[in-house]
């Protein structure tokens, strides 16, 4: 029975796919893009992309088990997203987005028991049936600092045009901080790339979002010639993990700036991403909670320690082609690790390194392959209150034997039709949550299918 549902879920996959595809088919006139001619700028825009991951993993052993654990047993779980790119240009320089989504569906064990989740299209909802938010709403000014221009090619949440080599531009509404920073060509979209959370972000980056990954704040980028510096201000979210802002902004509130330099080996443009970031919220101390359960005899609790305070961190990322089908990247993340994760996921030290293959050397021009490891950790003070039996709100098994949580990631993704991917993919998870008394390993098979126009 278990096997029957696992095919039937497969089929279902493929199925809905086929049917988005031929919905929302240019010829059916769904998704056309209002442009003069090959120079001329963009007025209108949208584009609509549709993903959805089947995931399962086998049962493995385990000597205890917490709130927060993977389930031991093995699970089927599924996510669903459907996102429309929505895009006018209000005169030369000023454009408006808006992106509605459904999103649906949920990961392993209600989304916990792994800190480097396996899959980045599932949230920590309590709801999973699909419902429709606003997911992106924001204002883009652009403004020139030199004369030389270069042809900007249409996308998502963007309009073709010409638009200057050297300009600054601002945005201001609601929008992904991952939308600006860390634009890692060979991670960074687990729709289309690598699936793990702690491979196409920088684990250690606790960025500023609410449930959804979505946040309310003003960003700007500096663009030069060979080098580009970020800086957003965007709100804090009210209790970790929550979907309701903090207004006190004066109070609550992230702060995120990056340096992108671009710069030549072997004839070949590669980019350093340098960022920083410093979040102040309503966040609870590790030691504290700690020294709180002694006293009173009692389970450690971050919740009852909450008072406004900082965490603040640092990423440094780098992609590099090896060949004009090869391409490498690779991720150190830090935080300080002291107060509560309180947006993304519970990893206070990451390192990555991987590889991006095109299907060029086996005339499968539009097929992609990858290949990446991860090895995520804990502060002293994250991981003493873990094994006091302390619970965030993504991982905790009441207990600890503490061991780096470490993941192998592959997958092919196979180009089926002319906008229509099916992905196979496979994760080993060692030492899930860090803990050496489950598992040790979890093996975890996966099936996504996407839709972009």
């Amino acid at each position: 029975m278990i096997e029957k549902q696992k095919i039937s879920n497969v089929i279902k996959t493929i199925l809905c796919c086929f049917i988005s595809l031929q919905i929302f088919s240019p010829s059916n006139g769904h998704a056309q893009n209002i442009v003069s001619s090959a120079d001329s700028e963009e007025t209108w825009s949208y584009h609509f992309q549709f993903t959805t991951i089947q995931q399962m993993h086998g049962s493995f052993s385990a000597k205890y088990s917490g709130i927060n654990s993977l389930n031991d047993s093995s699970e089927n779980d599924y996510s669903v997203t459907s996102t429309l790119f929505l895009g006018t240009r209000l005169w030369h320089s000023g454009e408006l987005y808006c992106n509605p989504e459904m999103s649906g569906g949920s990961g392993f064990s209600s989304t916990t028991g792994i800190a480097g989740f396996p899959n980045g299209e599932v949230y920590r909802v309590s709801d999973v049936a699909p419902k429709v938010v606003v997911a992106r709403v924001f204002f883009r000014q652009i403004f020139s600092l030199g004369d030389e221009t270069e042809k900007i090619g249409e996308d998502q949440n963007t309009l073709a045009g010409l638009s200057p080599k050297e300009r600054l531009t601002i945005t201001v509404g609601k929008f992904s901080l991952t939308d600006i920073f860390d634009n890692n060509a060979f991670s960074h979209d687990p729709r289309t790339q690598f699936m793990n959370w702690s491979l196409w972000a920088p684990g250690a980056w606790d960025y500023a979002a609410d449930t959804r990954g979505y946040d309310y704040g003003l960003a700007a980028e500096l663009h030069q010639l060979t080098w580009t510096f970020n800086l957003a201000v965007v709100m804090m979210p009210t209790i970790a993990n929550g979907s309701q802002f903090d207004t006190h902004i004066n109070k609550a509130y992230s702060i995120n700036a990056e340096l992108v330099r671009q710069f030549v080996i072997f004839d070949r443009e590669g980019k350093l991403h340098l960022i920083g970031f410093y979040n102040h919220a309503h966040m609870g101390n590790y030691q504290e909670a700690i020294d709180d359960a002694e006293i009173n005899h009692d389970t450690p609790d971050i919740t009852s320690t909450r008072s406004y305070c900082s965490k603040y961190g640092f990423a440094l990322s780098v992609e590099q082609p090896l060949s004009e089908i090869v391409g490498m990247f690779s991720r150190l993340s830090w935080n300080d690790g002291r107060t509560e994760t309180f947006v993304f996921t519970e990893i206070d030290q990451s390192f990555n390194i991987g590889v991006n293959v095109r299907g060029d050397a086996w005339k499968r021009n539009d097929d992609n392959a990858g290949l990446a490891v991860v090895v995520n950790g804990l502060s002293d003070d994250h991981r003493d209150y873990l094994v006091a039996g302390g619970y965030g709100f993504l991982i905790g098994d009441g207990q600890l034997n503490y061991g780096l949580e470490q993941i192998v990631e592959t997958f092919y993704d196979l180009k089926l039709a002319s906008s229509f991917w099916l992905t196979a993919d496979y994760q080993i998870v060692i030492n899930p949550a860090y803990n050496k008394d489950r598992g040790p390993e979890v093996n975890i098979f996966g099936i996504r299918g996407h839709v972009e126009l």
